[in-house]
C-alpha cells in the first residue's frame, strides 16, 4: 500500500516578521546557511549602494510631488472660479429676461389705465405697475451685484492663473534637475537592480519579509551587518558575547543581535 505524502502547511507570511521569529526555520532552504547568510549580506551591500543613489535625489521627488499637487489644487480652484463666473453670467441673463417680461407687462398695464371704468380698477392697475417697477429695480440691482462679482472673480482667476504659471516654472526646474540626477545614475542603478534581483531570487519569501521589515525599521536601513572591530555589532555597536562570536564565525546558524535585531555575519564576508 502506497504511503501518502504529508503536505507541509505553509504558515502565512507576517509583514511584521523579524529575524528572531524566523530563526527556527532559517535553515529550511534550498541553499546552505552559509550561502544564505552571504547572499543576505550581499543584498544588504547592494541596497546600501542603491540607497546612496536615491539620497543624491534628496528631497527633489517630494518637492516635485508637492508642486504637482499644488498645481492640481490651483487648477481645481481656477475651474471653480470659472464655474462661479458662468453661474453669475447665467443669472444676469435671467434677470435681463425678467426685466424684458416686466417691461412688456408694464406697457400693457399703462395702455389699460387710459381705459379704466372706475377708480377701483385704476388703483389695482397702479398697484401692479408699482410692483413691476419694484421688481425691475431689484433685477437691475441683482445684475449690478452679479457684474461686480464677475469682475472680482476674474481678478481672482487671473491671480490663480499667474500663480499656476509660476509653479509650472518651478515644477519644470525641479523635474529637469531630478531628471539630470536620475540620468547620471541610471546605468549604475540599473546594474544594481539586476544584481539585487539575482540575490532576492535565492532568498525565501519569509526571510525577505523579515529583511524588508528590519530595513524599514532602521534609519540607516541596515538589516544585515558584519562584526565591527572584532567584538561589536556593526549596526548598534553593542558588544557581542564571545560564544556568539564563535557561532558567527562558524557560518552555520542565524545569529541575531540581541540589542537591535539585525543579522550578524562573519567579517570575512566583506
Amino acid at each position: 500500500m502506497a504511503t501518502k505524502k504529508i503536505k507541509k502547511i505553509e504558515t502565512p507570511i507576517d509583514q511584521r516578521e523579524t529575524f528572531v521569529s524566523i530563526q527556527k526555520n532559517f535553515a529550511d532552504s534550498d541553499i546552505s546557511v552559509a550561502e544564505k547568510l552571504k547572499t543576505l549580506y550581499t543584498l544588504q551591500q547592494i541596497d546600501t549602494q542603491i540607497d546612496k543613489i536615491v539620497q543624491l535625489r534628496g528631497e527633489l521627488p517630494l518637492e516635485v510631488e508637492a508642486l504637482e499637487n499644488e498645481i492640481a489644487d490651483r487648477k481645481a480652484k481656477a475651474a471653480h472660479i470659472q464655474s462661479q463666473i458662468e453661474d453669475y453670467t447665467r443669472k444676469i441673463a435671467e434677470y435681463k429676461n425678467q426685466i424684458v417680461d416686466n417691461d412688456s407687462q408694464l406697457e400693457k398695464y399703462r395702455a389699460q389705465v387710459d381705459h379704466v371704468a372706475n377708480s377701483r380698477e385704476y388703483d389695482s392697475l397702479t398697484k401692479e405697475m408699482e410692483n413691476l417697477d419694484l421688481l425691475r429695480q431689484i433685477a437691475e440691482k441683482n445684475i449690478s451685484e452679479a457684474k461686480e462679482q464677475i469682475a472680482n472673480k476674474k481678478m481672482d482667476a487671473e491671480a490663480v492663473k499667474e500663480k499656476i504659471a509660476v509653479r509650472n516654472d518651478d515644477l519644470k526646474e525641479k523635474k529637469d534637475e531630478l531628471a539630470d540626477i536620475i540620468a547620471s545614475t541610471a546605468k549604475d542603478e540599473e546594474k544594481l537592480q539586476a544584481e539585487r534581483e539575482k540575490a532576492v531570487a535565492k532568498i525565501d519569501a519569509r526571510t525577505m519579509s523579515a529583511y524588508e521589515h528590519i530595513r524599514s525599521s532602521n534609519r540607516n536601513h541596515l538589516a544585515v551587518v558584519s562584526v565591527y572591530n572584532g567584538n561589536a555589532c556593526g549596526g548598534c555597536f553593542n558588544t557581542i558575547a564571545p560564544q556568539r562570536l564563535v557561532n558567527i564565525s562558524a557560518n552555520n546558524k542565524l545569529i541575531v543581535c540581541e540589542y537591535c535585531g539585525r543579522i550578524l555575519v562573519n567579517p570575512e564576508f566583506e
